[in-house]
C-alpha cells in the first residue's frame, strides 16, 4: 500500500475523482484499530461556475477549505444529519473538491461517514500527514462508469445532467 502523496492531489478534480475509484479509504479508530475500506463511488464538484458546488456562492467561512491547496479534507453537515467526506483537490483559490459517496461495505456518503465516525472534528485534516485519516493506492484498477451525480436538483440544467459521478461498475 503507498499512501497518496500531495503531487496526486493537486491534479484536476475530473482527474483525481475517477481515479479514486479503487483506491483505499483508511481510518485509525481512537482505539487504534485501522479500518480499509475501498472507495466504489465519488462525485466531482468544480469551482465556482459549478452550480451544484458549495463554491458557487463563493469564498465563505464553511467553503473556505474548498479554496486551499489540494490533499485536505472539506467535510460538512448535509441536511443537519449526515457528515459527508470531500478531497480538496487542485491548486490554492481554484475550489474544487471529490465527495466520497461509497466504500465497499457502505453503500452511501452518510453511511460511511458514521461507520468510520468521520465528522466535522476531521474538516481539513491533511490526507498526506494525518495519522486518522487517509488514502492508500495497492494498484488495484477497477472499471467504473460515469453518470450524472445525485441529490442537485437546485443547480442548472446543464450541472445537473453533466456526468461527473463515477461509480465502480460491479457495484
Amino acid at each position: 500500500m503507498k499512501r497518496l502523496d500531495f503531487d496526486y492531489f493537486k491534479q484536476d478534480v475530473l482527474d483525481v475523482a475517477p481515479d479514486l475509484i479503487g483506491k483505499m479509504l483508511v481510518r485509525k479508530m481512537e482505539n487504534g484499530k485501522i479500518l480499509r475500506h475501498r472507495i466504489m463511488e465519488t462525485e466531482a464538484y468544480r469551482g465556482e461556475i459549478d452550480t451544484a458546488c458549495h463554491a458557487r456562492a463563493g469564498k465563505t467561512k464553511r467553503t473556505k477549505p474548498l479554496y486551499k491547496q489540494g490533499g485536505i479534507t472539506y467535510i460538512y453537515l448535509c441536511y443537519g444529519i449526515h457528515h459527508l467526506l470531500n478531497v480538496v483537490t487542485g491548486a490554492a483559490e481554484e475550489p474544487q473538491a471529490v465527495l466520497i459517496r461509497a466504500v465497499e461495505g457502505f453503500n452511501g456518503p452518510g453511511k460511511l461517514t458514521k461507520a468510520l465516525k468521520i465528522d466535522i472534528t476531521l474538516n481539513e485534516v491533511d490526507l498526506f500527514h494525518s495519522d486518522v485519516l487517509w488514502i492508500e493506492d495497492d494498484g488495484y484498477k477497477p472499471h467504473y462508469i460515469a453518470t450524472k451525480r445525485i441529490g442537485i436538483d437546485y443547480a442548472t440544467e446543464f450541472y445537473r445532467n453533466i456526468e461527473w459521478r463515477f461509480v465502480q461498475k460491479d457495484m
